[in-house]
């Protein structure tokens, strides 16, 4: 691993998302400020009779007149979610000027890649088409069945609308993806495989099969009130809700960006990842995994551990989730762990999956530029257990130039991201 000195500074230049809290960056940001769960009966899930019919959508929209006619024949919710984000990634990092809003301008294509964290991949299309098969038999089955469920479809998809030919990658580390794409991403940055990278997680994996295996497994709360189900750190957390949503970052060295005259919005300083070699879906107690992956993202940043100023955290309301990462960020930070400044945003968006490690990026970036920390949803008692300084109630305005991400998916796969100012 090369120092910091030795290496490029990686900038983040353009942030596009859509959220249970908001479609957009402005929307998606003030709607985690406000601390309000966007939980809600899922209509979908009541009428297949699920045991748990509480979820985060993003906010309606149609495909069709969003990305042109024939959008949601082709693709599957997911990619839908990913061309959206990509969208306002690439303008909001001004690399184009077309009327679509996709086509980049100013930069080389052959050196801008994609790179996407998906856990599921087009679950929506699995849910429609199997049923079909079944009831119809396999001459009823679409051909668009398969272009349309399979997980790298949303990062080849972007690449096609936006005409991005550089390295194309779709990370799948369950619910550290959208991380794990944005450390491949800088990594490709620093190797000099591209110039410019589309880099973040898209997930839309709610479908009555996929709530009903994870009830079975436990790991959804049972709570009926979708106003407190969704309960990071609080004594009476009893599971995720499933969330859906997509985020995207542009990377670019510091250089490449400052020659088209861009100001940064943030330095991706530091990546870490690990696994915990465990168990398939539980944390070692101690925290071991996620304890490596921030050690190792606060060492590559080259930072001193007191200056993180906050974590926005995995913290998924899972009983042993939420422990295991407490212990892990006192292991790292010592006694310095008192001064770090806590939020999960899972309380207002939900778990996310996938895309939760690139929502989470964003809204950590979000905190640190405007000097303010969303209050975790639902936090009534926080649980003994959990010795941290964790925001509740309402934000809290606390200034910070360096701010730690943490993603822990199932299968034990951990990673880290620091940010500091630009």
């Amino acid at each position: 691993m090369s120092s910091p000195s030795e290496r490029p500074e990686i900038v983040v230049t353009g942030m596009g998302i859509l959220s249970p809290s908001g479609r957009g960056l402005k929307d998606a940001w003030g709607g985690v400020l406000t601390g309000q769960t966007a939980a809600a009966t899922d209509d979908l899930l009541v009428d297949e009779g699920t045991s748990v019919t509480i979820s985060c959508r993003v906010p309606d929209f149609d495909p069709d007149e969003e990305l042109g006619r024939g959008a949601k024949r082709r693709l599957d919710r997911f990619t839908h979610l990913a061309l959206i984000a990509a969208r306002e990634a690439v303008g909001h990092a001004q690399l184009t000027e077309d009327d679509d809003g996709f086509t980049l301008s100013g930069v080389e294509p052959d050196r801008v890649g994609v790179a996407l964290g998906s856990g599921i991949g087009g679950a929506e299309t699995w849910a429609e088409e199997y049923p079909r098969y079944i009831g119809k038999g396999p001459g009823r089955v679409s051909p668009m069945f398969v272009p349309k469920m399979l997980s790298n479809t949303g990062a080849g998809t972007v690449a096609i609308r936006t005409g991005a030919r550089g390295p194309n990658m779709t990370v799948n580390t369950a619910c550290a993806a959208g991380a794990s794409a944005l450390h491949m991403g800088r990594d490709w940055l620093v190797a000099g495989s591209a110039d410019v990278v589309l880099a973040g997680g898209v997930e839309a994996g709610i479908t009555g099969l996929s709530v009903a295996a994870f009830a079975q497994m436990g790991a959804l709360s049972r709570n009926t009130d979708p106003g407190a189900a969704s309960r990071p750190f609080d004594v009476d957390r009893d599971g995720f809700v499933i969330g859906e949503g997509a985020a995207v970052l542009v990377l670019e060295t510091r250089e490449h960006a400052e020659a088209r005259g861009v100001t940064p919005l943030a330095v991706l300083a530091g990546v870490g990842g690990s696994a915990d070699a465990f168990h398939a879906t539980a944390p070692p107690e101690d925290g071991g995994g996620a304890i490596l992956a921030m050690r190792r993202a606060v060492e590559d940043a080259g930072l001193d551990p007191t200056r993180i100023g906050h974590l926005n955290a995995h913290g998924t309301s899972t009983p042993l989730n939420d422990v295991a990462e407490a212990r892990a960020l006192r292991a790292v930070f010592g006694d310095h762990t008192d001064r770090i400044v806590v939020t999960s945003t899972k309380g207002v968006t939900g778990h996310t999956l996938g895309a939760a490690g690139a929502l989470e990026a964003v809204f950590a970036i979000e905190s640190m530029r405007e000097s303010v920390i969303p209050p975790t949803a639902n936090l009534t008692e926080q649980d003994p257990d959990i010795h941290l300084d964790v925001v509740k109630d309402a934000p809290r305005e606390v200034e910070v130039d360096a701010v730690l991400s943490t993603s822990m998916g199932f299968g034990g796969q951990n990673a880290a991201l620091v940010f500091t100012r630009a």
